[in-house]
């Protein structure tokens, strides 16, 4: 921890802060206190209440009568995000806010407006000179008149962090990065470490993770919410991972090891892929059989992220995809449904869910046929039938008529999920099908994978994460440059080496 981390006056401080929706307590009366440079972890699963904390610092919400926040001995007013602005809070949101369209400079003077001549025209020169040094303060380099959507996703973090801090000098005393790391591959998670190292010194820094690795490497001190209430403050360097866990689920997490893990593989072919190719895949050739969990890793940029979508043929594609011996045209993701494939897609708000619709209506769309009548919809069984799957997979709510945006992101999730096994799938695709969730909502989440490989389907995982793909997968095809770079099997290697294969690194794997 910085040695400025013994100041007296912390950088901030909550007391007793509440916030009560109605039939619901978000939060109940946490106390959290922030040192002037230490980075504090807050961690705790989807609905224990860190949104929502988040959110009253940032002058969202307003919490209930009683609650009291300072930042740096300064009282905050509650509810206004112009005070929270003043008092030196700044933020950088898991979806980062930026504008793809916008080049660097634009997004930088989004709020805080350009600086001009005194003419009042644009000063471009100074601009593009103060940005480029406050960016090279941080580590990065790139084009600043490119669109913001066409860089890479650390560069588009490190963006977002430059914008928080923009004039820090005249008064940021907290960083507030809420899942930073979310967008990011493997192998550019180390250097945003690198960025909030140099922060250190400079602002304290509140860091929202789902990821304990994560907090592990990074954190001088952690706090734990569940249930809208804070459990436990701890120094990092006085846990270990399984005694965290145990701390925001309330109870101990069974791990199942890659050798653990029983296949349900039946060899019996469910799909054949041949040329498969886009952007960046050229010429993938594959088979997966039925009961079988075949993972694909690799960083961003290596194919690994158009797997899905490929296969699903929600964009053209060349080569061929074949399920059951038939043939699915590409383009076509309805096609694929019929040929008897389901899909969870990696961006769950932006192509998962409707978040104006209702849980029925969410996971009742992709199968409407089953409830209709010559008279019309049947309402009460399509109710019925929502309930069933709510209660089935442990959803936090058995409303079937509840917004879907008004769950968490991990019970979303597993909505989702429920809903594409629902159509009894011949080939179950998943991306990242635990992004941005908790883990206990992993572990919830792994287990209906394990579920629907039992029950004959045939499981395709890209994902991040190399512990995921070593805990669900039977196969793992590591893809570098949009081509094979391994075909290994996880019980023969560990979760660092197929780390190490992602990287392009050659290790022994067996195939």
């Amino acid at each position: 921890m910085s040695s400025d981390a013994t100041t007296t006056v912390p950088a901030l401080r909550a007391s007793g802060l509440s916030k009560t929706f109605p039939g619901q307590r978000a939060l109940d009366d946490v106390d959290f206190e922030l040192l002037p440079g230490e980075v504090h972890a807050l961690v705790g699963q989807n609905g224990s209440g860190k949104s929502t904390f988040m959110k009253v610092l940032a002058g969202y919400h307003e919490p209930d009568e009683g609650s009291a926040v300072e930042v740096d001995g300064r009282t905050l007013t509650f509810g206004d995000p112009a005070d929270t602005l003043a008092a030196g809070l700044r933020f950088v949101h898991q979806d980062l806010a930026l504008v793809p369209g916008l080049d660097a400079l634009d997004n930088l003077a989004l709020g805080r407006g350009y600086e001009r001549h005194r003419l009042g025209t644009i000063s471009w020169r100074r601009e593009a000179d103060a940005a480029r040094e406050m960016l090279a303060d941080l580590g990065y380099d790139f084009d600043l008149r490119a669109p913001v959507g066409r860089l890479t996703a650390a560069e588009r973090t490190g963006l977002a962090v430059a914008r928080a801090l923009q004039g820090w000098e005249g008064g940021a005393k907290v960083l507030v990065l809420d899942e930073p790391t979310a967008a990011l591959p493997a192998g550019e998670v180390e250097r945003l470490f690198e960025v909030v190292a140099k922060l250190r010194g400079r602002v304290a820094v509140i860091y929202i993770s789902h990821h304990f690795g994560e907090v592990f490497a990074i954190a001088d001190r952690v706090t734990v919410l569940r249930d809208g209430r804070r459990v436990a403050t701890r120094r990092v360097d006085e846990l270990d991972e399984d005694q965290l866990i145990e701390l925001t689920v309330g109870r101990a997490i069974q791990r199942m090891e890659a050798a653990d893990h029983p296949s349900s593989a039946t060899g019996v072919l469910a799909m054949r892929v041949t040329g498969l190719g886009g952007r960046v895949l050229t010429g993938l050739d594959f088979d997966v059989h039925k009961g079988e969990v075949l993972g694909f890793a690799g960083v961003t940029g290596s194919g690994r992220d158009e797997i899905a979508p490929l296969l699903f043929g929600a964009v053209d594609r060349d080569g061929e995809v074949e399920v059951g011996g038939k043939p699915v045209a590409a383009g076509r993701p309805h096609r694929s449904m019929a040929a008897g494939m389901a899909l969870v897609p990696a961006e769950r708000a932006a192509l998962g869910t409707f978040a104006e619709m209702t849980l029925r209506e969410n996971i009742t769309l992709s199968s409407l046929d089953a409830f209709m009548t010559p008279l019309g919809l049947r309402k009460g069984a399509e109710r019925a039938g929502t309930r069933d799957l709510l209660e089935k997979f442990e959803v936090s709510t058995t409303d079937s008529e509840a917004l879907i945006s008004q769950l968490s992101g991990g019970n979303q999730q597993k909505v989702l999920l429920g809903r594409a096994m629902r159509l009894a799938p011949e080939v179950l695709v998943l991306d990242e099908p635990t992004q941005g969730v908790d883990v206990g909502a992993k572990a919830a989440i792994h287990q209906m994978v394990d579920d629907a490989a039992r029950d004959g389907a045939a499981v395709v995982v890209a994902a991040t994460e190399s512990e995921e793909l070593i805990r669900l997968c039977d196969r793992v095809i590591v893809l570098a440059g949009g081509r094979v770079h391994a075909v290994v099997r996880p019980a023969e290697l560990s979760a660092e080496e197929l780390t190490q294969l992602t990287l392009g690194r050659a290790i022994h794997a067996p195939a």
